[in-house]
């Protein structure tokens, strides 16, 4: 990554956002090998993600990671467990805008061993505490298969509501189904922490990816 996409991220190479269990770091080149081109290959991480309809290559996924890091309007992290510095999915935050304050955030768990420990909750923690607190940002929002109830419930244990659907919006294994719509305040976090507080931790979830 160039200093001037450094400076206009505001987050370098190497530097953690971390969480009690897992932290977030930007995905690099390195990370482009063949763990990351199982994932997408794999039906079942796949299967609520829009790049299941592309063939995934090598070459493919370094060019995305490249456009990810070039972009100051982008945040792609690699969710990486802290025990065992494993790197077990990834996270983005963006397109970014700035105007309105307001991004989408989307992710994935791609290790089947890291599924049903609450994982994706806190990575989407950390990531929404990131986008609050270092990016400024009033609103994050998502928008997940009404089909995929892993990820819908890992974003409301993560305090997000839902706020709308999208009818028969996409198509899962040749049929019609919803998109739900879910967001989060910035003024919203500090019930969100309190709940999280009180209760000793995060809730497991299944951890299928968004989309």
């Amino acid at each position: 990554m160039t200093a001037d996409a450094v400076g206009a991220k505001g987050i370098g190479d190497g530097e953690r956002v971390a969480g009690a269990r897992v932290y977030l770091r930007l995905v690099e080149l390195a990370d482009c090998g063949e763990r990351y081109l199982g994932w997408l290959l794999d039906a079942q991480v796949n299967r609520f993600l829009e790049t299941r309809f592309v063939q995934q290559t090598p070459g493919r996924i370094e060019e995305f990671v490249r456009r990810m890091r070039r972009s100051p309007d982008d945040y792609l992290f690699a969710i990486v467990q802290s025990d065992t510095d494993t790197h077990v999915g990834n996270l983005k935050i963006g397109p970014v805008n700035r105007v309105h304050g307001y991004a989408d955030i989307s992710y994935f768990i791609g290790e089947r061993d890291a599924w049903s420990k609450g994982i994706a909750t806190e990575a989407i923690n950390i990531a929404t505490r990131f986008a609050f607190e270092r990016l400024g940002l009033h609103r994050v929002q998502a928008v997940v298969y009404a089909d995929n109830r892993a990820s819908a419930s890992a974003l409301e244990r993560a305090g997000y509501s839902l706020e709308g659907t999208c009818r028969e919006k996409v198509v899962v294994e040749d049929r019609r189904s919803d998109q739900l719509i879910y967001g989060i305040l910035e003024r919203d976090r500090a019930g969100v922490q309190q709940k999280t507080d009180a209760s000793g931790g995060l809730s497991p979830d299944e951890a299928f990816p968004a989309s």
